[in-house]
């Protein structure tokens, strides 16, 4: 075959046909379009790139608007806020670390830290404090004014503190009395096969006070990796009942001992139970001595005042004819 024949000008030959310009500009976009797909993104990030776009442009995705939110929360809570930081900062660091611990024995009300919990008892010492003299100073002596004032601003500085304290003792009986029938529960729990912390979650769907409350956050400690003893002793810490630092102390080291948690919990459930009794019986022994204060001075004035209430206006008809015949 005469190959030169067929690629001399004017032949018309296939190999002129495959060397003629349109096919090398088709070869050129063949040839571009295989460079652009091997430097193009692989199919699965592109894919995970627009689930991802997806997510991000949903419609049903709330945004916190500060906008729709009241005029007093955007307003005023602020400053308010950054003022009570403020006046919080000013005291001294062992105040500061009492207040804490007594907000976490108390629960935490309101989400109070120990800063804005100080805050609030500087502010209130002012308002009552300059709120006195604003009010009341010029009606009396200077030396008294400001005695008075002093006594209103100390007033305003422990309110709170007497408040948190009250919160803090009821929250500390509720967990003690709650103590033996929670220990009885896990009791029943170790003992039926589950493990102390399923205990402790199962406690805590079934009943809903103070203790098991702590029992659900340890076991949410535990569960973002932190040991069993350490989230325990964090627990007895915030609680501060002295029965259950005695419990986890127990269980803490019968744990580092190999000692079996059921033997544990059957012991300290038992123990328990015999506390509350005698607790029972000691405030039944102080019965008597606490109604001795309404027995004299409201039960007894009632009593006489009855009984002898219709002989008073004879006697004093008798003493009045007396001292007429005298």
């Amino acid at each position: 075959m005469d190959f030169g024949a067929l690629l001399r000008p004017g032949s018309s030959g296939p190999l002129v046909v495959l060397f003629s310009p349109l096919t090398f500009a088709l070869l050129l976009m063949v040839a571009v379009a295989f460079v652009w797909l091997g430097f193009r993104p692989s199919a699965p990030t592109q894919t995970v790139r627009t689930r991802l776009d997806g997510y991000l442009e949903r419609d049903d995705i709330q945004v916190d608007d500060g906008m729709n939110q009241p005029f007093i929360r955007r307003v005023l809570v602020p400053p308010f806020r950054s003022l009570i930081h403020l006046l919080g900062g000013l005291l001294p660091r062992r105040i500061l670390e009492s207040a804490h611990a007594m907000l976490q024995q108390a629960g935490q009300p309101g989400g109070l830290t120990a800063i804005d919990f100080l805050g609030v008892r500087v502010l209130m010492a002012l308002l009552l404090g300059v709120g006195y003299f604003v009010r009341f100073g010029t009606q009396a002596a200077g030396l008294i004014a400001a005695r008075n004032g002093f006594i209103a601003a100390a007033l305003g500085f422990f309110l709170p503190y007497f408040w948190l304290r009250n919160l803090a003792n009821a929250r500390r009986h509720q967990i003690l009395r709650a103590m033996p029938d929670g220990l009885d529960m896990l009791t029943i729990g170790v003992e039926a096969g589950l493990a102390f912390e399923s205990a402790m979650v199962k406690l805590g769907e079934k009943w809903d006070n103070p203790l098991t409350r702590e029992f659900s956050r340890a076991v949410a400690e535990m569960r973002v990796g932190t040991s069993r003893d350490v989230a325990l002793q964090r627990m007895a810490a915030r609680c501060g009942v002295q029965e259950l630092d005695t419990f986890v102390a127990v269980l803490v080291q019968s744990s580092q001992l190999g000692v079996s948690i059921a033997q544990v919990l059957h012991t300290q459930a038992d123990q328990m139970r015999t506390r509350r009794r005698q607790r029972a019986e000691e405030l039944a022994r102080q019965a008597g001595v606490k109604m001795v204060f309404p027995l004299v001075f409201f039960i007894f004035p009632a009593m006489f005042a009855v009984i002898l209430g219709p002989a008073v206006p004879s006697f004093l008809g008798f003493f009045a004819a007396m001292s007429g015949g005298k």
